[in-house]
């Protein structure tokens, strides 16, 4: 399933996300400055927090939770790990077990440790404004 989008539809694009997705586990391949944390702050807007969404680039994850004060998910970014023992040690496993949505940026750092039930989304830049997102 393909979408081409601009910043103005990413509300749009995250509702048909969610609908269309085969899993809660999201894992975003796409070159820098392709709009992968923008995208995540719509899906978590989308689903009901309103949790300030950032990159968690330094701490490597943050955690996203519902007006409620439950868990929505947990937001990874695994641009800096050098390997995937990096992923096992900070709890992966007990993360992608927590029944939460997971989104992943730089999923292609840690392959082997995949679930295999993860929906994953490519994003391409089409030109300054305008992406093009294929749900595989």
């Amino acid at each position: 399933m393909e979408f081409i989008y601009t910043e103005s539809e990413l509300d749009d694009i995250a509702k048909k996300i969610i609908k269309s997705s085969s899993s809660k586990t999201l894992a975003f391949y796409a070159p820098m400055g392709a709009g992968k944390t923008t995208l995540i702050k719509a899906l978590i807007k989308e689903l009901g927090s309103s949790d300030n969404v950032s990159s968690p680039t330094f701490g490597l994850v943050n955690e996203y939770a519902l007006a409620s004060g439950e868990l929505l998910g947990y937001h990874f970014d695994f641009y800096r790990l050098d390997n995937e023992e990096e992923a096992m040690d900070m709890g992966l496993d007990d993360y992608l077990a927590s029944g939460g949505w997971i989104f992943m940026e730089w999923p292609e750092k840690i392959p082997n440790l995949l679930p295999n039930d993860v929906q994953n989304i490519k994003i391409e830049i089409l030109d300054e404004e305008t992406r093009k997102l294929t749900l595989a």
